[in-house]
């Protein structure tokens, strides 16, 4: 992966207000139509900046590495996906997951994602497709140099599917992301990703 590493806080801001200006379909893009395809109701979300997402949501939150790596690095363990819903229409595939820990099933992530599967070789569609090794991991098993590029940031009021796949007794905030993935300078999908309580 290329040009990794955390970015300062205000060069994020720029990111972000820049992005919200143009972004037609909302801060929880693909997460939003996964959830309405389902008929499962949006949580209430709402913009914040970088610097005002509490640690260590914000050292999970604002850099530009892989988010599988990151969350793997900082709880010690190797993530195993567990699929919530999926589809391919066309050349896109679209996927809700849980990222868990794989030695003890503790969630980590929600993530959705909208991928288009023509820009990938066969071997790695399938091993997409095949949805047991999170994104981030399998693309860097593949030899796929890809960027993360987080588009925008948010602190989430979960609804009563989320709090059951995070395992949460009462409601309270989650802060997430959204970012585009690019390969070779061109963007080849989406995703929002949700951390629970940490």
């Amino acid at each position: 992966m290329r040009r990794t590493g955390n970015l300062p806080p205000a060069r994020l801001r720029v990111a972000v207000g820049n992005r919200a200006a143009t972004d037609r379909t909302g801060v929880l893009y693909p997460l939003d139509s996964v959830y309405r395809r389902v008929g499962i109701p949006l949580p209430r979300v709402r913009p914040v900046e970088p610097g005002d997402i509490p640690l260590p949501y914000r050292t999970l939150l604002a850099h530009t590495n892989d988010m599988t790596l990151t969350i793997e690095q900082h709880f010690g363990g190797p993530l195993v996906v567990r699929p919530l819903s999926t589809w391919l229409h066309g050349r896109w595939y679209t996927r809700r997951v849980l990222l868990a820990l794989a030695y003890s099933g503790k969630p980590l992530e929600m993530g959705a994602i909208r991928i288009d599967m023509r820009s990938l070789k066969p071997k790695t569609r399938r091993a997409i497709l095949d949805n047991h090794i999170p994104l981030g991991r399998l693309l860097r098993d593949h030899g796929v140099d890809f960027e993360s590029r987080p588009t925008a940031f948010f602190a989430l009021e979960p609804n009563a599917e989320m709090m059951g796949v995070f395992w949460m007794r009462e409601a309270r905030t989650l802060y997430g992301r959204r970012t585009e993935i690019f390969v070779d300078d061109a963007k080849i999908g989406d995703i929002v990703e949700i951390l629970p309580l940490v």
